[in-house]
């Protein structure tokens, strides 16, 4: 059973305003009706927390809540205007994409409230490493919201792939959508890999860089360590080296991580909190 006392203890970040958990795969963020979520958990623990965005039940990995309204607002508002850098790795069951692409598929919300692409499959184009479907292809008898993925291939051992994948909007199931419909769905996601034994989806919040206007614009810049059983359907003996060499491949772990300048293009202080130097920034 899930401890929210362990869960908090092992916090990736926490000052005055923000606070950063390396959340489970399994339990959601908030808005559960009939089970518990992390805003209950910490409400259950006399804690008052406000989710600046979230991830899947089913994702594990960083999710960044505001400790004050008066600090929700401006870290909501750096998801809106797209400001924060995240990037998450996911594994497929197939090989065969290109080093790098992007995904520029339309989503809508179909029966059930599931979210789909908002076109059909046999029309969607793919072309230069890119996937996109034509203007005229898309549905106009639902509302469409544009959306946007970028994804790195990082490692395959012929089975199955790693990707580092850059969610450039933030929809709901977007990442896991956008590669099911181009034929390459997540190892254990219920959605799309229904014949899984895999234990839990293979989608993980990696890393995570946003503005600290209470730290004088400071950039905090985060990674959350996969837990085991993000590795335990594949072939990856050693995550830790596999991580670093990931981290050298996309020029992470240093102030160019993505998301080292400020709003207006100019550079700005990085906090560097990585799981093993949590403890740099202390609580306030």
């Amino acid at each position: 059973m899930l401890d929210w006392q362990n869960l908090r203890a092992d916090a990736l970040y926490e000052d005055e305003a923000a606070l950063v958990l390396n959340k489970p795969a399994g339990i959601a963020v908030t808005g559960e009706r009939h089970e518990t979520d992390l805003v209950r958990m910490a409400a259950d623990a006399g804690e008052t927390l406000y989710p600046a965005h979230r991830i899947d039940k089913v994702t594990s990995g960083a999710v960044l809540f505001a400790k004050t309204l008066a600090h929700h607002g401006d870290l909501t508002r750096q998801f809106n205007r797209r400001t924060v850098a995240k990037t998450y790795l996911a594994i497929t069951r197939s090989t065969g994409l290109p080093d790098r692409g992007t995904i520029e598929l339309p989503l809508s919300v179909g029966r059930k409230n599931r979210v789909r692409v908002a076109a059909e499959r046999a029309g969607i184009v793919a072309a230069d490493d890119r996937w996109t479907v034509p203007a005229d292809a898309v549905f106009t008898h639902v509302p469409t919201y544009p959306s946007t993925t970028e994804f790195t291939t990082v490692w395959t051992d012929g089975t199955h792939t790693l990707l580092a994948v850059r969610p450039i909007t933030g929809r709901r199931h977007q990442i896991r959508v956008h590669l099911a419909w181009i034929g390459y769905e997540l190892v254990g996601d219920p959605l799309f890999d229904r014949a899984t034994t895999a234990p839990r989806t293979l989608l993980h919040a990696w890393r995570l860089g946003f503005d600290a206007a209470w730290l004088a614009g400071s950039r905090i810049v985060l990674a959350a360590t996969p837990p085991g059983d993000f590795w335990s359907a594949t072939g990856v003996n050693n995550p830790e080296t596999l991580l670093r060499q990931v981290e050298t491949l996309l020029g992470f772990g240093s102030a160019v991580d993505g998301a080292g300048e400020g709003r207006s293009g100019q550079p700005v202080d990085t906090l560097l909190v990585e799981p093993h130097d949590r403890g740099a920034v202390p609580p306030r």
